[in-house]
């Protein structure tokens, strides 16, 4: 992989919430996606979720609780945890899954 401006490359996705992968990593996937402010339903996964946010803020809900991840702070959501992202998180968006 050369060298990406991640911000760019996020406002560049054709739609919000569509991740793309960059790259590929052993058994795992470094994703890219633009958060647009609209919220995003429960999902839950068999692998642990890396959520780094490069620009703005993922207001993020585990367990009914309301977490906010800002710029340069990354959550882990851990394997089968149902997770959901509330309206007003925009920005650009890192998932690393493994």
């Amino acid at each position: 992989m050369s060298l990406v401006n991640l911000n760019a490359f996020a406002q560049a996705l054709p739609k919000a919430w569509s991740s793309r992968v960059l790259e590929r990593f052993g058994g795992g996937n470094f994703k890219v996606l633009r958060m647009d402010g609209t919220p995003y339903p429960d999902e839950v996964h068999d692998y642990a979720e890396g959520l780094l946010v490069i620009d703005g803020e993922l207001r993020l809900r585990i367990h009914g609780e309301a977490v906010t991840v800002s710029r340069g702070e990354v959550y882990v959501v851990p394997a089968g945890v149902p997770h959901s992202v509330d309206a007003g998180s925009a920005g650009t968006l890192v998932i690393l899954d493994v």
